[in-house]
């Protein structure tokens, strides 16, 4: 299935994997979930028009569900996919490439992000949603304080959204260093794209931690383990894991923001940007202080006075290339000519609103503030300022490139009335909450003197609602009925999409763009010879072909959507699985008490999805979808790194950082408790002998790839088949152990009679956790046998060099286990 259907067909865009058309669905999707996220902020403020109004209940749970969801969906499912939609559609246009390095995963995080959604809509279905707050802190992410079905589906959802996520970052990374135009440099990257680049490369590590704590917690929810239940510091485990995330996550949100609005004010102002390189390093310096200050969230914590007074030095250190960034938007200003259109309207007022922001931070930042205003309006009103304020430049950005992506110009009138709307508005709700900053976050009861400022936050709250429906006529009838749009209708953008028609063809370009003679010109892909092929399962004729112009790209897979299908039902039964389980009324689930539900309705969700899951796995690794990588392309600094090998090394990466995640738990938990006073569970024989059998099957895969580069197919099945065998034996093995401890020895999840349940814990799930890598490992190596029995890989090694990526990663993952596990 490569040809792809017209827009006005449904079987276009449940197909499709062209990133013009997912960055459309994205757009269209986060849309969907605004409205979703202000419906529910509505309600928050109509229970906050007077001290426990109890709209949403008599016993506040519903306010509670109301809060936690707004924050969650504003945060995940609206405003980084919402950035990312312009990124799908833009970035390969603006660095010159075809499309995303790898189209069928485009698609997949699509899909992924789209049924996470749906998961995260049926938990309030499923007894009610989670009611804990977005943060999800612990303990009241645990069944103890949120029992419902719901609240586990709440954090699947979560972990989905974070599966999505993972596969675009790696798409992103991919594209953005492997297929730049000829003569673009990193430094020569458009701003917007820029913005993008440092943002995915903190979504990479900071996503990877969120996916191990999400892991963590759903084994406590579903398993019964006793990670943040634990006395040894669990809430602590949960503050240090989530702002590890968190805070780079406000970066995320607001990093596409500030490139919309880098575009935008050069636009607008007729001037390039001033000290374009020193903004650019001041990016790369907010990326990577975004990992060194997530303690500040934390200065109400145990955390002693002299780590507090280190992160609140770098707290404000953080503040400073942000200062670098603000001076060169003033100053491009300054030094240009101005034009008031809607797009810079609304990207001046997301300056200054993001500046008040940050200048309310500062007193967050400062511990002595801190201990005020922690847990106040305060910082709810400085968190929107910031996110929501931040990301207003967004909505400049659909009016900016609303003519590229539609070929119609928008009524410029009803755009500036939407701005002033919108910016009153937002300051009117926003900005009570400062003069209401006594108020208890997500308490709806206050103190009587503050009414007045929480109706005006409610009237202003509606305002601002409201405002977007001027938005949303002025673009739809623009659409349908507006003048057409010239390619560039803006007389100073110079980025590479203003280049090519409005809206743009379905392959961007009809020659090669290039940037070599200093200046962006288009050369005829037949002058190019012969191409490479890495990326597709095409022979180098049928690459040739692609660049005379005889054979075209695919575009279309029906399996990222059946893949993400499968994944949805699969984790709709995990979500009740536990509870359908219990074996009798007041069973109890990790010292839970829980009631029977009665149904195998969960169990057999989680059967079909697995099932659905492994077949739709193994259709898309069947299908012959073609995508070729650009022969002539900017690679620095991966320059003789093929794409699909590059797209492995970044995976890999995120999936260090997941098991980074479970090692920091089980060294901080074991440290809190008392390392010394541990007594060892495990007999370190059957350890060492797994170890052998491991590192034994790195020997085999390395085997396997040498067979299959000398094309000796019966070298190569032995070599895979010794590889299985070997990974069998280590299941085998640890199953003997698990097996061993748990009936004769009575070590459990949560008992063990040497020492704390904790102990125990943190080794049945993080082995546990390994094990499953292993599955999946054999699972590609029966899908790698089966075709080498069938002569595939003789001529393409590739595949057999990916596996064998992966398998020596999950050896060394290993390594570390070992001796955390059996020696220590």
């Amino acid at each position: 299935m490569s040809e792809l259907p017209p827009t006005s067909s449904i079987r276009r865009w449940l197909t499709t994997t062209n990133h013009k058309d997912v960055g459309i669905l994205y757009l269209l999707t986060s849309t969907f979930f605004l409205l979703f996220g202000g419906v529910l902020a509505l309600l928050i403020r109509v229970e906050l028009w007077n001290p426990g109004t109890m709209v949403l209940g008599g016993n506040g749970m519903g306010y509670n569900e109301a809060v936690t969801a707004h924050g969650l969906i504003m945060v995940f499912w609206f405003l980084s996919p919402f950035a990312f939609g312009f990124a799908n559609y833009l970035v390969p246009l603006q660095i010159g490439a075809d499309d995303l390095a790898f189209p069928r995963l485009n698609a997949l995080s699509y899909w992924m992000y789209a049924f996470s959604g749906v998961l995260m809509g049926v938990s309030f279905f499923q007894g009610g949603t989670m009611t804990g707050g977005w943060t999800l802190y612990a303990p009241l992410n645990l069944p103890a304080y949120t029992p419902s079905i719901g609240s586990t589906g709440t954090v699947l959802a979560i972990a989905m959204f974070v599966a999505a996520v993972t596969a675009s970052t790696v798409n992103f990374l991919v594209t953005m260093h492997h297929s730049r135009a000829e003569g673009m440099g990193l430094m020569d990257m458009p701003m917007f794209s820029w913005s993008i680049l440092a943002t995915v490369w903190m979504m990479l590590f900071a996503f990877a931690t969120y996916a191990g704590a999400l892991l963590i917690l759903s084994a406590d929810r579903i398993l019964g383990s006793v990670y943040f239940s634990a006395t040894e510091g669990g809430a602590l485990l949960w503050g240090h894991l989530f702002w590890f995330f968190g805070h780079p996550e406000v970066y995320i949100v607001f990093f596409p923001a500030l490139g919309v609005m880098l575009e935008i004010f050069q636009t607008f102002s007729g001037n390039r940007l001033v000290g374009r390189k020193w903004v650019i390093i001041a990016l790369v310096l907010i990326a990577i202080q975004s990992f060194l200050v997530w303690m500040h969230h934390m200065f109400l914590s145990t955390i002693n006075l002299e780590i507090k007074t280190l992160m609140m030095a770098s707290t404000i250190g953080i503040s400073l290339p942000f200062d670098l960034l603000v001076f060169a938007l003033i100053y491009t200003l300054i030094k240009g000519r101005v034009s008031f259109k809607t797009p810079f309207l609304f990207a001046f007022g997301s300056l200054l609103l993001f500046i008040l922001g940050g200048i309310t931070g500062v007193f967050l930042g400062a511990i002595v503030l801190d201990y005020q205003f922690r847990g106040t309006y305060w910082v709810v009103a400085h968190f929107h300022y910031v996110m929501f304020g931040g990301a207003t430049a967004l909505i400049g950005g659909i009016y900016y490139w609303f003519p590229k992506i539609t070929g119609k110009m928008y009524n410029e009138l009803l755009g500036k009335v939407h701005f002033v709307a919108f910016f009153v508005s937002f300051n009117i709700v926003y900005f009570s909450m400062f003069t209401a900053w006594e108020t208890p976050r997500r308490v709806f009861e206050y103190q009587q003197s503050l009414v007045t400022s929480h109706q005006i936050g409610t009237i202003g709250a509606f305002m601002l609602g409201l405002s977007f429906f001027i938005m949303f006529y002025n673009l739809g009838k623009s659409y349908l009925s507006g003048p057409v749009a010239p390619d560039n209708p803006w007389e100073y953008a110079r980025t590479a999409e203003w280049a090519v028609s409005s809206p743009p063809p379905l392959e961007n370009w009809d020659g090669r763009p290039s940037y070599a003679s200093g200046h962006l010109e288009f050369i005829e892909r037949s002058h190019d010879g012969p191409a490479a092929t890495d990326g597709g399962h095409a022979t180098s004729n049928e690459a040739s072909d692609y660049l005379l112009g005889d054979k075209h790209p695919s575009h279309t897979s029906i399996w990222p959507i059946a893949v993400s299908g499968s994944v949805l039902v699969m984790l709709l039964g995990f979500s009740g699985i536990a509870q359908s389980l219990a074996i009798e009324p007041g069973s109890t689930l990790g010292g839970v008490s829980v009631a029977l539900e009665g149904t195998i309705m969960y169990p057999l969700l989680t059967v079909a999805g697995l099932v659905a899951l492994l077949y739709t796995s193994v259709k898309w690794g069947l299908e012959d979808f073609y995508a070729p990588p650009a022969k002539i392309a900017n690679r620095w600094p991966f320059d003789n790194i093929e794409k699909n090998k590059l797209g492995m090394w970044f995976f890999l990466a995120s999936d260090v950082l997941v098991f980074g995640a479970f090692i920091s738990a089980a060294i901080f938990i074991r440290v809190n408790s008392g390392w010394r006073s541990w007594t060892s569970l495990l007999d370190s024989l059957p350890g060492l002998v797994n170890t052998f059998v491991l590192l034994t099957s790195s020997f085999t895969v390395i085997l396997a790839l040498v067979f299959s580069r000398r094309r000796n197919r019966t070298g190569l099945i032995a070599s895979l088949s010794a590889t299985m065998l070997l990974g069998f034996t280590f299941l085998g093995i640890k199953a003997w152990e698990w097996h061993h401890e748990i009936y004769d020895v009575g070590i459990t999840l949560t008992q063990n009679p040497y020492g704390p349940p904790i102990q125990a814990t943190l080794y049945f799930v993080t082995t546990g956790l390994h094990g499953i890598h292993v599955i999946i490992g054999l699972i590609v190596a029966a899908f790698l046998l089966v075709r080498a029995y069938q002569g595939y890989y003789l001529d393409d090694h590739r595949p057999v060099e990916y596996f064998g990526l992966y398998w020596h990663f999950v050896d060394i993952v290993w390594v570390f286990l070992f001796p955390l596990f059996y020696l220590f």
